[in-house]
């Protein structure tokens, strides 16, 4: 299969190793991952902060660059970004007055797919260990993103993913399902309150005794590890794509600032098993 990354902004700027993470993954799985040349925002923080006719023009760049590819699917290593497609971009355009737009927008949308979506309900991955090799011996909590939760419905995908994990330690994280209090802007907007939230949510994070904080979206560990980082929390985030790439072979380090070394595919990495959708 013939996958186009959607590597959103957040990811390309800040924590590009989770867009190596994704490639690395869906590559072990016997896939083509290709680049569309030309994207950038999806236009979520424009929307969320009510500049529609800002938005316009990043709708239109990103449905230009993905409509004009050559991909059977697109994914994304972001709930928000993903849920930003199909619930926002069509409205923009059609409060343009760009019907046609909105039409090629909602193709995109429906050809995209947050990574745990396309890697449980597309390739058929349900165990990470046996059918990805992935192996990181910590323990870790997970955090869901609102977006992901309440607009995508991602249920456990993530989680599950993340439990089936070798050598991973799971806690489950106390009132997991409340926001982290990022939420974009709102996040600049409302900083007490945001901050306030975190604290909640962190010092949930450290009733677990968890290592790290796992999730799907890289702004929602964005907003948390900084607000670690401020009160020395001994606890850290890293995103679930990049304990799926995490291999015996090639692991994690997480003795230190959370890293993760993506070189060439080596030969020993084990072969995962068919699964359904191609995979090999």
């Amino acid at each position: 299969m013939r996958i186009a990354l959607f590597a959103t902004c957040i990811v390309d700027a800040l924590y590009p190793k989770v867009a190596l993470a994704t490639v690395r993954v869906l590559e072990r799985l016997g896939h083509e991952v290709v680049f569309p040349p030309g994207q950038g925002c999806c236009s979520q923080m424009h929307v969320n902060s009510g500049y529609l006719r800002d938005a316009l023009p990043v709708v239109r760049n990103h449905v230009k660059a993905f409509s004009t590819a050559d991909f059977d699917v697109a994914v994304a290593p972001s709930g928000s970004c993903v849920a930003s497609l199909g619930h926002q971009q069509p409205m923009v355009a059609r409060s343009g007055g760009d019907e046609d737009l909105a039409c090629q927008a909602e193709e995109v949308a429906a050809t995209t797919y947050e990574l745990s979506q396309l890697l449980v309900d597309v390739l058929g991955v349900t165990d990470a260990a046996e059918q990805l090799g992935s192996w990181f011996p910590h323990s870790v909590t997970y955090h869901p993103s609102c977006h992901g939760m309440r607009l995508l419905r991602l249920g456990d995908r993530q989680k599950d993913l993340v439990r089936s994990v070798a050598g991973l330690e799971f806690t489950e994280l106390p009132d997991a399902d409340e926001c982290c209090g990022f939420g974009g802007t709102f996040a600049l907007k409302n900083p007490d309150v945001s901050a306030a939230m975190a604290e909640e949510k962190i010092a949930n994070i450290e009733s677990t005794g968890a290592d790290l904080c796992t999730g799907g979206d890289a702004s929602c560990l964005m907003h948390l590890g900084g607000a670690m980082a401020r009160r020395s929390t001994p606890a850290r985030v890293v995103h679930f794509a990049e304990i799926l790439a995490s291999t015996r072979e090639n692991p994690l380090e997480a003795t230190g600032p959370v890293e993760l070394s993506i070189p060439r595919p080596a030969s020993s990495v084990p072969s995962p098993h068919t699964t359904a959708g191609g995979t090999r």
